[in-house]
């Protein structure tokens, strides 16, 4: 009945009752239950042998302590654990820290004032003349209250016959009996109208109950001490001063108070970062100083001056991404951190691909120009790299803007397990983190990562197919790689990494800020540093082919063909390669064919035919046909040199015969002067023809040797040892 009672009350407060557990043997369900709805202020209804199993229960349960505040019934009797500790199995020290700090409830036995009663004794009086005439018979708590109650008695018989004397003078008290309700109802007025100050205190009666005082005592140190007392009359709760021992630092609280704290970025890591950024920006504004001042000598303007910016631009927009990566909740408000989730993205995106997307770019022209296997003339110029620049921006900017519309980032909050708080308060702290998320964030992920993924494999291959221009400032495939190289490793380790430290914003920021400072300054330093270098130790020798400068040299040795090399323009300049690429293959088909010369000429001279034709004393024929001497720039000289063999060998009409020949051998016929003069003149001018000009001999439009600047020198000087004279053809 007072637990039913006690209830409405609360209720009436509005005190939420978290649980209420009955047990009859053993409490230690109940008090797990009780834990595990997290509940700290427990009231408790048992005597004196159920306490003690209830405190064992709650010291293995560990609800006890600063955290928990136990309130039972304060009528036990003094040293009530020591009489049933051995009944339960729990130690004596466990029990009793476990009983620490509780707090006893019971009414006031006496009163603590020293003002006269009634009766015209101090409550401390009537104690001592009571303990007096009790001697040694057993005491009773509620003495006072019987010492009261015989006042309230008298005093409510008296003010009965007073309303009887003055209201009705036919009735008298002596008239009472149990079925006059009038009567009846005559005291229990007279009882509600008591009102008077006894040994216990102040006594008053509503609506038929005894108004009394509450005294609170609070288990300290093996021993119950008086904390305050609730005076029902006067509704006022008096607390005696520092008398209260609480274990923690405040009272316990009803319930486990969560308390979310946002992780932040700390201030000075993100000032130390910061200062790492600026001095990055500071670089790359020097290089683009460098590159714009320097932009018309020959090394810088080889290496395409506009693509540089656009790498220092990139650089640039990597870097100032990591001022806005800094930024979270403790910095700025929640709407202005959804906007900085985009922002952030399209820096950093932006950046990488105009950085790494000029610097493809230009290895691109390079490789186009290089690997011309027709030989013609290719200028690529700025114009074509700038559009192709701005090709990779529009796919960028395409896939951003699809995120942005379809599945823009959002802020969203993830909530980490309940830590205790660091300076020992009774609160549990709820780590709290801001995240830039979308629903379908690891597609969208993918699709940036595929695409960023595509342009490295793009540019390692351009890396690798220009990898032996042997001009420094065309080539920058070593730079290019090592840039991929570490870009790449980078990226992966610092994904993995921020992926794994989410619920660290410090290590997580520290990791991408690290990142993305060496990955940017590694890129700049790497295609800049060795420009720089160069241009201060020897500028000239960075814009010129190193086996071209050799074969130079040999020209210059060489008196009849030197030629000397001024300048080297950048269309010129990049077709070296391909020409010494075909000046091999010419040289390979140059010894070919003067192989197959050497042969056809050895056949000449050690066939059966000239052996034949020789025995029919046929010199002087053979000798007008095969004239070993140079030729002359007259053609009156070659003129009468035809007319001279005509003269004397008159050409043979093919289908005459000749009948002193008819009877002879076929080999001898076929040995004949006609026929000689036939195949030499079917088959030397294919020969002259295929072969003369390939190394610098005559064509159709020449009449003494040439000289072919692209010969080699060895073909170019050696003089030709005979002509042939073609007629009739």
């Amino acid at each position: 009945q007072v637990r039913n009672d006690l209830t409405g009350v609360l209720y009436g407060e509005d005190i939420e009752i978290s649980d209420t557990e009955s047990f009859s043997n053993d409490p230690c369900t109940s008090v797990k239950k009780l834990k595990g709805n997290d509940v700290r202020i427990i009231l408790g209804q048992f005597d004196e042998e159920m306490a003690v199993k209830v405190f064992c229960c709650a010291y293995d349960e560990e609800m006890y302590g600063s955290k928990y505040q136990w309130i039972i019934p304060g009528w036990y009797e003094n040293l009530w654990w020591e009489s049933w500790i051995n009944s339960s199995q729990c130690l004596s020290k466990n029990l009793l820290a476990a009983m620490e700090g509780y707090i006893g409830v019971d009414f006031e036995p006496l009163s603590s004032k020293r003002t006269k009663t009634i009766s015209g004794r101090t409550p401390q009086q009537y104690e001592k003349e009571y303990n007096a005439k009790r001697g040694d018979g057993q005491s009773s708590k509620f003495h006072g209250y019987a010492y009261d109650g015989i006042w309230v008695i008298a005093k409510t018989l008296q003010r009965a016959m007073k309303y009887l004397n003055a209201t009705n003078k036919h009735q008298k008290i002596e008239d009472f009996n149990y079925t006059n309700h009038k009567l009846g109802k005559i005291f229990l007025d007279a009882m509600n109208e008591t009102n008077f100050f006894g040994v216990t205190g102040q006594v008053v009666f509503r609506n038929g109950e005894r108004m009394g005082t509450i005294k609170f005592t609070q288990f300290q140190e093996r021993k119950e001490v008086k904390v305050g007392e609730y005076n029902a009359v006067a509704d006022t709760l008096e607390i005696i001063n520092n008398s209260i021992r609480f274990q923690g630092l405040e009272p316990p609280k009803d319930k486990t108070i969560i308390q979310e704290e946002l992780r932040k970025i700390s201030l000075p890591l993100y000032s130390i970062l910061s200062a790492l950024t600026i001095l990055g920006m500071i670089m790359a504004s020097a290089f683009l100083f460098f590159n714009i001042k320097n932009r018309n000598q020959k090394l810088i303007k080889m290496s395409s001056p506009y693509m540089n910016n656009l790498i220092i631009l990139g650089g640039m927009l990597s870097y100032a991404s990591i001022f806005l990566f800094g930024l979270d909740g403790s910095f700025v408000s929640e709407k202005t951190f959804e906007t900085l989730c985009t922002v952030r993205t399209w820096i950093l995106t932006v950046g990488y691909t105009t950085a790494f997307g000029a610097m493809f770019a230009k290895t691109w022209r390079v490789h186009a120009i290089f690997k011309n296997v027709k030989m013609k003339k290719k200028i690529i110029k700025d114009q074509k790299l700038l559009v192709i620049v701005g090709g990779m921006l529009l796919i960028d900017l395409c896939i951003l803007i699809c995120w942005q519309v379809v599945d823009p980032l959002r802020r969203t909050v993830e909530k980490y397990n309940m830590e205790p708080d660091p300076a020992g308060r009774d609160i549990s702290i709820r780590p709290i983190l801001e995240h830039c998320e979308n629903t379908h964030m690891t597609i969208w992920l993918g699709i940036v990562y595929a695409y960023k993924g595509l342009l490295m494999l793009f540019g390692c291959f351009l890396a690798w197919e220009t990898r032996n221009v042997s001009i420094p400032a065309l080539n920058d495939s070593k730079y290019i790689g090592m840039s991929v190289y570490n870009v790449g490793i980078m990226c992966i380790i610092g994904a993995a990494v921020s992926f794994l430290t989410r619920d660290q914003p410090n290590v997580q920021f520290c990791i991408v800020a690290l990142v993305i400072i060496f990955c940017s300054t590694i890129t700049l330093c790497l295609v800049f540093v060795p420009k720089l270098i160069t241009l201060r130790t020897n500028p000239d020798a960075a814009t010129q082919n190193r086996r071209f400068q050799f074969t130079q040299n040999q020209k210059k040795e060489d008196s009849k063909t030197s030629t000397s090399v001024t300048s080297v323009n950048q269309a010129s300049t990049s077709r070296l390669e391909g020409l010494q690429s075909e000046n091999h293959r010419l040289r390979m088909k140059i010894t070919e064919l003067d192989k197959d010369l050497e042969e056809v000429t050895m056949q000449l001279q050690d066939t059966p035919e000239k052996t034949t034709y020789i025995k029919q004393n046929h010199y002087q024929d053979l000798n007008d046909i095969l004239s070993i001497r140079n030729f002359t720039d007259s053609k009156d000289g070659e003129k009468a040199i035809l007319k001279n063999h005509l003269d004397q060998n008159p050409p043979a009409q093919w289908g005459s015969s000749d009948p002193s020949r008819t009877s002879k051998d076929p080999i001898e016929d076929i040995n004949s002067p006609e026929h000689i003069q036939r195949r030499l003149s079917l088959q030397l001018p294919i020969l002259h023809h295929a072969y003369l000009p390939s190394i610098g001999g005559v064509d159709a439009s020449c009449a003494s040797p040439c000289v072919s600047p692209s010969a080699s020198p060895r073909h170019r000087h050696v003089p030709p040892s005979f002509r042939v004279m073609v007629s009739g053809l």
